[in-house]
């Protein structure tokens, strides 16, 4: 496990295309979403610790915030062959276990990771209506083994002030996670080797 910080894409980018199965084989695409509020993107996997302990606030939030026009996708661009329980069939498995009621989507061959310049599990990429990222950063302060409880504050703030049609705050502090698991030779130039 490397300890990674997002790479906090810049504000304003537009959500990059992606058309990806979800855990049923349904092809989900951003251009076939029906954004009223907004788009929140979450790169993540099954196996990081770091995604395990917000696993259940993950669930939450994509209940809760369903109901308030935000689509929101995961999407797992770990390499499955090294890390078997990132397997397409475990996602599966995931989202009966945690109770995710959005689509988690299977990025085998990496590239929309690459585009979006996902760099751990969790990073976090939120949109508004016209698909203009608004915030790029952590869910909350909380992370395993400290004793700060996982409330998703920032994320939750960034969301409440989207669906008001507030500005998001500025001041947004990076996700940290684990590295996304890059297959032998797909790295991209700017993130560590897994």
């Amino acid at each position: 496990m490397v300890l990674t910080a997002s790479n906090m894409l810049e504000i304003g980018t537009k959500a990059p295309a992606f058309s990806l199965p979800d855990t049923t084989g349904k092809s989900i695409s951003l251009d076939a979403l029906a954004l009223e509020a907004g788009l929140l993107v979450i790169f993540m996997c099954n196996h990081c610790p770091y995604v395990k302990h917000i696993a259940k606030e993950l669930a939450a939030i994509g209940r809760e915030y369903a109901t308030q026009g935000i689509v929101m996708v995961a999407i797992n661009a770990n390499d499955a062959v090294a890390h078997p329980d990132d397997s397409y069939e475990k996602m599966q498995e995931e989202v009966i276990k945690q109770g995710y009621t959005f689509p988690y989507l299977y990025d085998g061959s990496q590239e929309v990771a690459k585009i979006y310049q996902a760099a751990c599990t969790p990073d976090f990429f939120l949109f508004d209506s016209h698909k203009l990222l608004v915030y790029r950063g952590q869910l909350d302060d909380s992370r395993p083994g400290s004793d700060i409880p996982v409330t998703g504050k920032d994320l939750r703030s960034a969301l409440d002030a989207l669906i008001k049609g507030n500005p998001v705050a500025e001041e947004q502090k990076p996700s940290m996670g684990c590295n996304i698991k890059w297959k032998p030779g797909n790295e991209p130039r700017y993130f560590p080797a897994s």
